[in-house]
Formats: structure tokens, C-alpha cells, sequence
């Protein structure tokens, strides 16, 4: 096995838990290993800090799977992803849908894996990763027997890692899957629908959603198949209208909306958020409940600038559109963009319009998202609740 050694000092973050090397990091590299070859990591003083995926073309240039020096074989994913199992069978005993790995938040990192009843969605973010595919793959054959296994490896972030964008039924044969949420029955698109096939991270914070918006008019912004206007309208809600710029997403909200009887009171327009909310301010339309959940506007540090400025601009319309009382529900999925900087967006907007405001609520992405601590880059949504005067 190649090793990989790092400059002087380079090891405090790695020795408190962090699981990538960078590649600026490196002193000299003993061998002659190339991408997705699994190397061993070691100090400057050469003291072993574990094993990894190697590649030389990614800033990310080893990402730790062991601080033990063992086998990367069957047995290996399957007794990581049994744990991972275990976890979320406790967090989620009567959900047929959740996130069954986090990638490093269950240390195997540049790996997703989504269980949506008896199928199976994977992302693969790393060379290495995507080279052991069709070995994950049968390991969660033995696992759970899945009627299909899909992979949805369209992220640009693979270019970097020197992976072509795709998508493929790897295993079996697949078909719309119906999905439970605390109530609520979404029938998803593991092919065509957006990321892995359904956004899980938002499920804690759309039952947070719920509790305000009993008897409430309800704007919800970036739908996406009806997550939190589905909530809204399950709660009981006067009114809900669902935005999302992409109409296959729209019809397929419609018919969640139908399926779970609740097309009376939730509807759904196919339209640019920023576009109709201005529209909207300039037709002095008022809502109680105010939802914004975009993408991510800040994929790198050299977008923030313009991701704030984005921010900016639709908070400040979505305030405008909230009577007195209102409530403002917010997130960004971009861990560019600080919890400090995505606050003060949020402060700056009220305050420009004169507006006093007060959060209810602050959380992040749902227990089967876990965090590392030693990896700031893991913890990367954030989701808050105002009320506005």
C-alpha cells in the first residue's frame, strides 16, 4: 500500500477527527498511487493516521475511511452500513423512506445512500467510491434484497473528482415509489426527481412547520414535490400555494396533493420564486406563513457574494408579503453561507423595511443527516422560524 505523507504540522486537524487531507497538505507521497487507490495516511513524523482514497487530481486529495490499517472488502461496508442501519431504525421506526448513509457523518465519506421503501439511491462524490460501487451494491443486495438500485451521479462536484455526471438503474428494475412522512404520502421519482430523488434532511423541520400554520394562509417558495405546503395543508392550514420553477416538480406536487386528499385547500404554481414574489409585493398580496426553501446559491466561496446578494433580495420580498404576526420560515443548504451571515441576512432585511423580528426556532438538517464535529463541513443546512412585527 502507497503512503502518503504529510508537511510538518499538518496533522492537528486530522488527529481531532477531520476525514480529508488536502492536497496542499501533502509532503511527499512514497509509491505511485493513482485516483481512487486506497493509500496510507501518515504524519510528518510518519505516525499513522489511517487509510483512505487517494486522488491527485482533487483539492481533496485523501479522504480517510479507518484510522486502522484493515481491509476496504465486503465485510468492511457492510458492517459500517449495519451500523448506519441499526441508527436510523431507532430514529425513524415507522418511516418506509430515510437516509440510510451521510457520508463522512457515518465515515464513509463521498458516499449517500437513501432508502425509499424497497429501493435504493446512491450518489458516489469520490473517485474511490465510485470505483467500489458495484461491490456497495452488492452489499446492499445482501442487506435488504431492494427491488432496484439507482444512482444519481449528476453533481458537478464529480468533474472535480474526475467523474462523469450520469444516472442509471445499477440493480433490478424501478418504479414511482409511494413514501410516508408523519402522515403525509409523497410518490417519488427516484430517476427524474431532484438529487437522490426526495429532499429527507427537511422532515424534522417541516413537522416543525406544521405547528404554525393551523387556520393560516401559506405561501411556501421552492416547493419542490410538496414538502412543507403538504405539511401546512396536513396541519390544517386556510390556504397554501406551492411555487417551483420546474413543472414536472409541479405536476408531480399536484398529484402528492391529490393522494393525500388535501388538493382543496394546497395548489401549486409553475413559476420563478424571485419573479412571482415580486409580483405578488406589487399586488399588495398578504400571507400569514411565508416558506423559503432554495438551493444552494453559494457553491463555492467565490459565489457568496452574489448568493448574499440573492438572499437579500428574497428575504426582504417574502417579508414584504407577511402581515403583523406573520411567520417566516427560512433555509439554506449552503455551507458557504455561515449560520452569523445567514442570520444578519435575515436581521438586515427587517430592519430595512422597519420591521422588528424574533426567531422561534433555529435547526439543521434531520438526525439522519449526522454532523461530525471535527468537520464544520458537514453540518450544512440551516433552518430557522420568525416572527415578524
Amino acid at each position: 500500500m502507497e503512503t502518503v505523507i504529510l508537511k510538518k504540522n499538518e496533522d492537528h486537524r486530522i488527529s481531532k477527527g477531520h476525514l480529508w487531507a488536502f492536497s496542499n497538505e501533502i509532503n511527499e507521497i512514497k509509491g505511485n498511487p493513482v485516483a481512487g487507490d486506497i493509500v496510507r495516511l501518515v504524519s510528518n513524523q510518519e505516525q499513522i493516521l489511517g487509510i483512505g482514497f487517494f486522488n491527485p487530481h482533487s483539492l481533496i486529495a485523501v479522504r480517510l475511511l479507518s484510522h486502522n490499517d484493515e481491509p476496504i472488502d465486503f465485510e468492511f461496508f457492510k458492517n459500517k452500513i449495519e451500523r448506519a442501519y441499526s441508527i436510523r431504525k431507532k430514529i425513524y421506526p415507522n418511516e418506509n423512506a430515510f437516509r440510510l448513509i451521510h457520508g463522512e457523518g457515518d465515515f464513509l465519506p463521498g458516499l449517500i445512500i437513501d432508502k425509499f421503501g424497497d429501493y435504493l439511491s446512491i450518489q458516489t462524490f469520490s473517485y474511490g467510491m465510485d470505483k467500489l460501487l458495484p461491490l456497495i451494491c452488492d452489499v446492499l443486495e445482501s442487506l435488504f434484497h431492494p427491488k432496484g438500485i439507482v444512482e444519481r451521479n449528476e453533481a458537478p462536484i464529480r468533474v472535480i473528482e474526475g467523474l462523469e455526471q450520469k444516472k442509471n438503474i445499477l440493480r433490478g428494475e424501478i418504479e414511482p415509489v409511494t413514501i410516508s412522512e408523519f402522515g403525509i404520502q409523497y410518490q417519488i421519482d427516484l430517476l427524474d426527481g431532484q438529487k437522490t430523488g426526495f429532499f429527507l434532511d427537511q422532515r424534522e423541520n417541516r413537522i416543525s412547520f406544521r405547528r404554525y400554520t393551523k387556520g393560516m394562509s401559506v405561501l411556501d417558495c421552492f416547493c419542490n414535490e410538496g414538502g412543507f405546503a403538504l405539511h401546512a395543508g396536513y396541519a390544517g392550514a386556510s390556504s397554501v400555494t406551492g411555487i417551483d420553477i420546474s413543472e414536472n416538480v409541479i405536476k408531480r406536487a399536484v398529484h402528492n396533493s391529490e393522494m393525500n386528499t388535501l388538493n382543496q385547500v394546497v395548489s401549486f404554481i409553475s413559476g420563478d420564486a424571485f419573479d412571482l414574489l415580486n409580483q405578488y409585493v406589487k399586488a399588495n398580496k398578504i400571507f400569514d406563513v411565508v416558506n423559503l426553501d432554495p438551493p444552494s446559491f453559494a457553491k463555492s466561496k467565490k459565489t457568496v457574494r452574489k448568493a448574499k446578494r440573492g438572499y437579500k433580495d428574497i428575504h426582504t420580498n417574502a417579508m414584504k408579503l407577511l402581515k403583523s404576526g406573520g411567520i417566516l420560515a427560512t433555509a439554506s443548504c449552503s455551507y458557504n453561507i455561515t449560520e452569523e451571515t445567514f442570520l444578519e441576512i435575515i436581521n438586515d432585511s427587517a430592519r430595512d423595511l422597519g420591521r422588528n423580528i424574533s426567531m422561534l426556532e433555529w435547526h439543521g438538517a434531520a438526525p439522519d443527516h449526522p454532523v461530525l464535529p471535527a468537520m464544520p463541513e458537514t453540518k450544512y443546512l440551516k433552518f430557522g422560524i420568525f416572527l415578524l412585527e
